[in-house]
């Protein structure tokens, strides 16, 4: 069994998500594209602290670009070639996997009984496929029953009518059509979102369904263990792992071993195998690279979790941060935010890790004054907290 070391096992995995592409002077549909094969799906998420979650891995990827490019990618219907669903959690995915999650939209149309809502109202499901039909796509608030709404759960305040779309949506009888300025989703027919030769593509059995989603998510990864595999569809093991003996018995897998991994890996046979990586990235919190929290430590030796949720006195490195990927290792993390009333990216933290190397700062700076440019901001402010703030601070960084 072929072995592995740490580094290469490294390289695999940042090859295989598009740290290795060529860089283009103005990223076009062609990029972005080639980009969006790499990750598979974008996670989608309502913070937008720095910049929304699906726009991130692009530009880490891409450097800047025009994000039209997405909104052109996902919407319309014949040209459309991203549509929102439970990918990975809620992401943009690739129109052509529509057909292949109708086993998961079944599954959730068996556990209807856990969506309480149908049993206080079971007629509202027939009312808003109606009105939608009828009227057109529509936001849950356009079509909100206006009664009183639930604030049992902290953060969101759910509608009868949100509950029920959001329902419709996981079945499949809804799809999303886009989003507004608001960010709240814009729900139709799937006739009228997806192309009609996606629709009349023929359902995979649900085995197929499996090996297909195992298939895309060892590309995206290049090399993985089942845990990881399973991570990126949100798979259940038992599937993942029989789509995998499955596409190992076909060629598609390599069954390897990786320094200091405990589980077996798998390397896809088409993984691209480089001796370096030259990358400099600052990467989203929801990045696929980082998604997997314990692949990310056996991989890049960098322990990572979103403090997003916690209270602020509790968290170690800040609100919204960032990992720094330089070369093919993470040498450090920044808590960012932007501030467009002022123009400013603020740096409210900036972190080394331990092996990270002497041009570290320099190179993070450098970063920062991009993203800074293709989010519209003026200038980067670097607050004093964390050992690279000085660095970041210093006027050969400005």
């Amino acid at each position: 069994m072929q072995q592995l070391s740490r580094a290469q096992a490294r390289r695999i995995a940042l090859a295989a998500q598009g740290f290795l592409d060529p860089a283009h002077a103005v990223p076009t549909l062609r990029t972005f594209s080639r980009t969006l094969k790499r990750t598979g799906v974008l996670q989608v998420d309502s913070v937008n602290v720095l910049q929304r979650a699906h726009y991130m891995p692009l530009y880490s990827r891409m450097g800047p670009y025009d994000v039209g490019l997405l909104q052109r990618a996902s919407s319309g219907r014949e040209r459309r070639r991203l549509v929102e669903y439970w990918a990975h959690v809620q992401a943009f995915m690739p129109v052509d996997l529509w057909p292949v999650m109708q086993h998961r939209m079944a599954k959730y149309r068996s556990e209807k009984g856990k969506w309480g809502i149908h049993r206080a109202n079971p007629q509202l499901e027939v009312e808003l496929l109606a009105a939608i039909r009828d009227q057109g796509a529509a936001t849950a608030r356009q079509l909100d029953d206006g009664k009183p709404r639930s604030k049992e759960h902290w953060g969101w305040n759910w509608s009868d009518a949100r509950q029920v779309l959001d329902y419709l949506f996981m079945v499949g009888d809804l799809a999303i059509a886009g989003r507004n300025s608001q960010f709240e989703v814009v729900y139709d027919l799937p006739e009228r979102v997806l192309p009609a030769a996606v629709l009349a593509t023929p359902v995979p059995s649900v085995e197929d369904a499996h090996r297909e989603l195992v298939r895309r998510a060892a590309r995206s990864h290049g090399v993985a263990t089942i845990r990881c595999l399973q991570d990126y569809f949100r798979m259940l093991s038992k599937h993942t792992a029989a789509a995998v003996a499955d596409l190992v018995d076909a060629g598609e897998l390599e069954p390897v071993r990786v320094e200091g991994w405990s589980r077996p890996a798998f390397l896809h046979t088409e993984a691209r195998r480089p001796r370096r990586i030259d990358a400099r990235a600052l990467l989203s919190p929801f990045d696929p690279v980082v998604w997997e929290r314990e692949r990310t430590e056996r991989l890049f030796d960098f322990h990572y979790r979103i403090e997003i949720y916690v209270p602020e006195p509790l968290r170690v490195y800040g609100y919204y941060v960032l990992p720094f990927l330089l070369g093919d290792r993470i040498v450090g993390r920044a808590d960012l935010k932007a501030d467009r009333a002022t123009g400013r990216l603020l740096v409210k933290g900036a972190y080394a890790e331990p092996h990270a190397p002497p041009e570290t700062g320099e190179e993070l700076s450098a970063e920062l004054r991009r993203l800074a440019g293709w989010l519209g901001l003026d200038d980067v402010v670097v607050e004093a907290r964390g050992d690279l703030a000085p660095a970041l601070r210093a006027p050969s960084a400005g």
